[in-house]
């Protein structure tokens, strides 16, 4: 099953980043940024194969001297996604990396701020077919805005978009997708629905300096998603202090959760344990995640760690394990084909997933005699339940105390 949106996603307009479209009717897309030095070439190709393994679309590279725009001009042509240059401070560094061929431009309006310049750049990516993405981000954002606003606001990063917007316009550019980055999350929700509001351009989510696992990652999280949910935004990057392939992982995996992308990899649900578990479930887990990171098994796959309840949590899963009297009941589809000691776990998981993966369900069932594995589930379960009682809670004393308490 897949998530719906709040909202129906709002409808943009389209651009393309090299082959990548943007906008409109297109997915989603993932982008993150390498943190190599751009002049490094091959340093920085090999970053940039490692986050297109990981689900990146686009890849924003720093271009901050010539020695980076002339790394630009080696790694464009021998990269496997579209890359984009990213612009501070020195607008020649952005004619430089067109001429290296970058498929794409990121300006920030908070450190290019004259208009002569923006003008200039934009010229020459509208006769060279080239997208521009302004980035406002509220840790660099113009001092005249901070001065009317009275510190950082959502309006303020809106209106720095705006102007930018209006350099464009007078040179006949319209090639633009938009950020409004902030580290604070209640304030980029906010400054990314008044920019919905205003402009169809597409809209690229994130929230900026999100910081280190794990708490980075929740920050980045809530405020990305909460804006999907509501149909806002084109493309999306996490903004991590990490490795960047974690950020390209977080943000596919966050596509993939909201139903926005089609799954490429294993969709892992497990129980948080609890002291009917039979085994270490967040050891299994664990190992499980760690088996299936790099197959492109495109399955949602549940271990649970007992089976009193976990044959029913793990009904909807393509494939499913349940723990009981230290060993594990598979079931695909909710049908129980094999039982399997402790120890051999996350090996069945994987020969399962992966059978299923190249002949489909039904050849999977048919693969061995499901009448054993449902008998010793069954087994299992009923020794369970013998343990621990039909009403372990002894729920039936409880409610008589209940009752007795309200009426008295």
């Amino acid at each position: 099953m897949t998530a719906t949106p709040l909202f129906p996603r709002k409808t943009t307009r389209q651009i393309r980043v090299g082959k990548v479209a943007v906008g409109g009717d297109a997915p989603v897309i993932v982008q993150s940024m390498t943190i190599t030095k751009t002049a490094d070439v091959e340093g920085t190709l090999q970053q940039i194969y490692a986050l297109a393994a990981a689900g990146c679309d686009i890849v924003r590279c720093t271009c901050n001297d010539i020695d980076a725009a002339e790394g630009l001009a080696q790694i464009v042509p021998r990269s496997p996604v579209p890359i984009i240059a990213d612009i501070h401070h020195q607008y020649k560094m952005a004619l430089a990396a067109l001429e290296a061929g970058v498929h794409g431009l990121r300006l920030n309006p908070g450190n290019i701020r004259k208009p002569e310049h923006i003008k200039a750049v934009a010229s020459e990516a509208r006769d060279r077919q080239v997208p521009i993405r302004i980035g406002v981000n509220g840790g660099s954002l113009d001092p005249a805005l901070y001065e009317k606003y009275g510190g950082l606001t959502a309006d303020a990063m809106v209106e720095s978009a705006q102007t930018e917007m209006r350099y464009f316009e007078e040179v006949g550019f319209d090639l633009i997708k938009i950020s409004v980055k902030a580290s604070n999350v209640p304030l980029m929700v906010e400054a990314y629905r008044k920019l919905s509001a205003i402009t169809d351009h597409p809209l690229h989510l994130g929230v900026t300096e999100a910081g280190p696992l794990p708490g980075g990652l929740v920050k980045a999280t809530a405020g990305i998603a909460a804006l999907l949910l509501e149909g806002i935004g084109d493309t999306i990057r996490f903004s991590l202090t990490a490795d960047p392939v974690e950020e390209a992982r977080a943000g596919r995996q966050l596509l993939e959760a909201l139903g926005l992308r089609e799954r490429k990899n294993v969709d892992l649900i497990a129980c948080p344990s609890c002291g009917r578990a039979e085994i270490d479930v967040i050891d299994v887990a664990n190992r499980a995640q760690a088996a299936f990171a790099d197959k492109k098994l495109p399955l949602q796959i549940a271990v649970m760690g007992c089976v009193v309840n976990g044959p029913g949590e793990a009904r909807e899963a393509d494939l499913g394990l349940a723990a009981g009297n230290k060993r594990g009941h598979l079931f695909v589809k909710g049908r129980n084909v094999a039982v399997v000691p402790e120890s051999e776990m996350v090996e069945a998981l994987v020969d399962w997933a992966t059978y299923i993966h190249e002949h489909g369900v039904e050849a999977a069932l048919q693969r061995v005699d499901t009448t054993i594995a449902e008998r010793e589930a069954a087994r299992d379960r009923s020794a369970a339940l013998d343990e621990q009682g039909d009403d372990a809670n002894n729920a039936s004393a409880k409610i008589v105390e209940i009752r007795r308490t309200v009426e008295s």
